[in-house]
């Protein structure tokens, strides 16, 4: 779980550039995509390459279960999550969006 902890912003060029993750050692993450003031937050577990995260608040009531798909080379973050809370997680890599180490 330890090279996911830090902060990773999403890079220019995708849906939501700028938005950003930051996740702890404790399990916890905050996230905030400025342009339209929303922040969430909640919890997280890794087990190999799926994150499980739980957003507990988010400034437009979007909460419950994210599953997803996750992979870290060097500075950059491959993250693909479910479209919804209680949805499937993805198969494979191939929407996930790229964020680099803050």
């Amino acid at each position: 779980m330890n090279e996911i902890i830090g902060k990773w912003i999403q890079v220019e060029g995708q849906p939501y550039e700028g938005l950003w993750f930051i996740f702890t050692q404790e399990g916890t993450f905050e996230a905030k995509y400025e342009p339209l003031g929303i922040i969430s937050s909640g919890t997280y577990q890794i087990d190999s390459e799926q994150v499980t995260i739980q957003q507990n608040t988010h400034t437009f009531g979007i909460v419950g279960e994210f599953k997803g798909l996750f992979k870290i080379e060097e500075d950059t973050l491959k993250m693909a999550l479910a479209a919804g809370p209680g949805q499937e997680r993805p198969n494979n890599l191939e929407d996930a969006r790229v964020y680099r180490k803050a």
